[in-house]
């Protein structure tokens, strides 16, 4: 079992900056996949970025290439999400998720964490 537990999240305004961080706990995640989903109200998850085990291959939402930047820390079990030039629509609980098969989409993820709010004001 692996328990994510996301971190860094509040209130911004447009154009301001927000660094997130997943720690996980259990088993080790070095071996798996991890990503960061978001959820807007009354809208569907989406993809945001994606992460593979090395750390060497790096995967992007079109809307957020660019502005957004996904590392991580095997040794610490950790992934981040550093978030520039925020915009309003960037708006939305920020899931952090770890998976075997990884991907663009929520079935390549096997573990989620409960979301921290991002809110950008214009």
């Amino acid at each position: 079992q692996v328990l994510l537990v996301e971190s860094g999240g509040g209130l911004v305004q447009a154009g301001g900056s927000l660094r997130l961080s997943c720690a996980a706990s259990g088993r080790t995640v070095s071996s798996r996949a991890m990503a960061w989903f978001r959820q807007a109200p009354g809208k569907e998850r989406e993809f945001v970025a994606a992460i593979r085990w090395s750390g060497a291959n790096t995967d992007y939402a079109d809307s957020v290439k660019g502005r957004f930047t996904i590392s991580r820390d095997n040794a610490k079990n950790t992934v981040n999400l550093q978030m520039n030039s925020l915009k309003p629509e960037d708006t939305a609980v920020y899931f952090c998720a770890a998976g075997q098969v990884g991907g663009n989409l929520g079935l390549g993820y096997d573990y989620w964490g409960q979301g921290t709010q991002v809110t950008v004001s214009s």
